[in-house]
């Protein structure tokens, strides 16, 4: 694969996949117009995508959803197994996806009509990830649906997890969301981000735990809840999880 860099004349060699022409010729044009862009590479059906990815390699994919046939997101799962898988922007008119997207570590989700701004903070994103260490930790923007549109939530903005069955809920300062992970997945591809398991349907972010509380025996928690800097949110630690991670607290103090 094309090693990336992060100036402006990167030269990246993108592929466009998408079946309705108008739409692949619009994205192809504004992705040629882009300075860090070095060659565009179109196909119109998710197989004839899956056949130009077998015979060269590409820097990204920009990908449609619905498509007949080998749908988008089922070329997304075979990249997937690739031993080095191409980063993916889903380009996209519906929004119902974006928890799908999540799962399977798009870098980005594009919703149609595409904006030139907006596809150029994806190509910006795509060349920014390039830079981080590979692996399924690097994605720190979760696509979330709210009301029917779809918004990002940056990682560090998330104050703790909690598991809700096969999903799990992410809160932040502003509200919380609902994704289809697992928390056993978070927890491992979180670790690197400061994320601990503090009983076994809850992770806590030790970059926005404010206090540690603890009475007649038992430890908890305050994170920033909804509402602001001054709203807080008393999380239990189980007995199991609390040692290890007065001491995580401990290390990050003398650190």
């Amino acid at each position: 694969m094309t090693s990336l860099g992060t100036s402006p004349t990167t030269d990246l060699k993108v592929l466009v996949v998408d079946d309705e022409r108008p739409a692949l010729d619009e994205l192809a044009y504004l992705l040629a117009r882009d300075p860090r862009i070095g060659e565009v590479i179109t196909c119109d059906s998710a197989a004839e995508g899956l056949r130009t990815l077998h015979e060269m390699d590409v820097d990204v994919v920009f990908l449609d959803i619905q498509m007949p046939g080998l749908t988008g997101l089922e070329l997304a799962q075979v990249l997937s197994r690739f031993k080095t898988p191409p980063p993916i922007v889903f380009v996209t008119a519906h929004d119902a996806h974006a928890v799908d997207a999540f799962d399977l570590r798009a870098v980005d989700y594009v919703l149609k009509p595409v904006r030139a701004d907006r596809l150029a903070e994806a190509v910006r994103r795509v060349v920014e990830g390039s830079d981080r260490a590979p692996g399924p930790a690097q994605s720190t923007q979760i696509p979330v649906e709210l009301g029917g549109v779809t918004r990002f939530v940056d990682r560090t903005d998330v104050t703790h997890v909690e598991a809700q069955g096969d999903y799990a809920r992410l809160h932040t300062a502003e509200g919380s969301h609902l994704v289809r992970v697992a928390l056993s997945t978070l927890e491992e591809e979180w670790r690197v981000a400061g994320f601990v398991r503090i009983h076994r349907s809850l992770l806590v972010a030790l970059a926005h735990v404010r206090e540690v509380r603890m009475d007649a025996g038992r430890c908890s928690v305050v994170v920033t809840g909804p509402g602001g800097p001054g709203a807080l949110v008393q999380l239990g630690v189980s007995r199991r999880h609390t040692r290890e991670l007065r001491d995580l607290l401990l290390n990050r103090a003398d650190g």
